[in-house]
């Protein structure tokens, strides 16, 4: 089927690294003259990448197939073509039950799904144009994804399932892509993949994430590298003094621990145990000055005690980590744990989720509180109403907090600012320019 030249709107489903799939698919489609259109605009095509990470997210998925699908039928469309992680791994099932959808592809990233999106649109896959991207995030900042896949074996994790295993992105192909978002003046690089410090294992058997990190800050006009996703398990000794020497490279890490019980690591299949996760925290919060250390943890999975998750919460209280998340655990098909008896109720698992994240909100109102007086630098995202609205260093867009800034200059997106710190919430601080 060719509908070549229509108007194409791509919805994107999930995490960052769904959406750099999609940033790369709209540059091929841009360059075959495809008028791409945001959502809620007249679109003749409609593309949705989908997640399949956990229930929500495959029920948002499938609720937004069907909604395009009712479009189509309404002839407010032409055609639905449907890819990401759930049509990956739900293809045949999708096949049959939604028929109505033109055509369903794989993983985006993957150049045979590239090539069967780009040849229905009726355009051709162009070679030359490998790193480029249509950035769709505010043009300050950017996701690089550095790899493919994951490795790893934990037990509740379908990723390996949807996305295979891990694939290092050669670092020539890292920079000359870090190269292009520069020219497009993005000045932070958010570094992502499944398991970023895993780089380089698959090519020479070593992890060199800190070879990427090194190469990237080389790039003229970034000024800010942030790394996400960074596994706890065999985590590079040389990591740590790359980010301390590295002026570019935020003093901020996202490590997810999931858990600290050795019983459910173990369960969990981490690779690691409770006594080296904390030896590996404290070195980091020791090694590199004004560390902010992000962690996501994991309520409710099979085998977890009320023991395990009161020393969990323990630990989280103890350690008083900078930023946090937590996730209740939900049974994906085909992964190790949905094998194991799941007898913790969702209403037990969200009443721990719940537990966590009070103890959090007092960790970070008592942060937030000492920042009162001090000065920050402030990159600038956008302005709502009366405030200019940025993040410090600590903090990776969406997930983070954020700092409201009153002033009475006009503030520039993208731009760098030193200000005070006047006030504070649980999660966000307030502040003023300082003169």
């Amino acid at each position: 089927m060719k509908v070549k030249k229509d108007k194409v709107q791509i919805i994107t489903l999930g995490c960052s690294k769904n959406l750099v799939d999609s940033e790369h698919l709209m540059a091929h489609m841009k360059a075959g003259d495809i008028e791409i259109v945001e959502e809620g605009k007249k679109a003749d095509v409609v593309i949705i990448n989908t997640c399949g990470f956990i229930q929500s997210a495959k029920e948002e998925s499938i609720n937004t197939i069907l909604a395009a699908v009712e479009n189509k039928k309404r002839g407010k469309i032409d055609s639905v073509f449907v890819a990401g992680c759930l049509s990956e791994r739900y293809m045949d099932d999708l096949r049959k039950e939604i028929p109505e959808v033109d055509e369903y592809f794989g993983n985006t990233y993957e150049k045979k799904t590239v090539f069967g999106i780009l040849n229905s649109l009726g355009i051709d896959y162009r070679k030359n144009l490998i790193g480029e991207r249509l950035v769709t995030t505010p043009k300050h900042y950017a996701y690089l994804k550095i790899s493919e896949g994951c490795d790893n074996p934990c037990s509740f994790c379908a990723i390996p399932i949807m996305r295979g295993g891990h694939v290092s992105t050669p670092l020539k192909e890292i920079i000359n892509e870090a190269e292009k978002l520069s020219d497009k003046g993005v000045k932070e690089l958010i570094i992502i993949g499944q398991d970023t410090t895993y780089w380089g294992k698959d090519i020479n058997g070593n992890r060199e994430i800190s070879k990427v990190l090194n190469g990237i800050s080389n790039v003229a006009g970034i000024e800010w590298i942030r790394l996400m996703y960074a596994y706890p398990s065999g985590f590079p000794d040389d990591l740590i003094q790359t980010i301390v020497d590295n002026p570019k490279i935020c003093n901020y890490i996202d490590i997810p621990i999931q858990h600290v019980s050795d019983n459910v690591l173990k369960v969990m299949r981490r690779g690691t145990t409770k006594s080296r996760q904390i030896k590996l925290l404290e070195k980091i919060r020791k090694e590199i000055p004004g560390v902010a250390i992000r962690t996501t943890v994991l309520t409710g999975h099979p085998g977890e005690t009320e023991k395990d998750f009161e020393e969990l919460l323990d630990f989280i209280k103890e350690f008083r980590f900078d930023r946090l998340g937590v996730f209740t655990y939900s049974e994906e098909e085909g992964t190790h744990a949905a094998d194991l008896k799941d007898s913790i109720t969702q209403k037990e698992k969200n009443l721990r989720q719940k537990k966590i994240l009070d103890a959090q909100k007092i960790i970070s109102l008592e942060n937030n509180s000492a920042m009162v007086n001090s000065s920050i630098e402030v990159l600038i995202e956008r302005k709502e109403n009366d405030y200019y609205i940025g993040r410090t260093y600590k903090d990776a867009p969406e997930i983070d907090q954020e700092v409201y800034i009153e002033s009475g200059k006009k503030l520039k997106a993208g731009n760098f600012y030193n200000v005070r710190v006047t006030d504070f919430e649980d999660f966000d601080l307030f502040g003023v320019l300082n003169k």
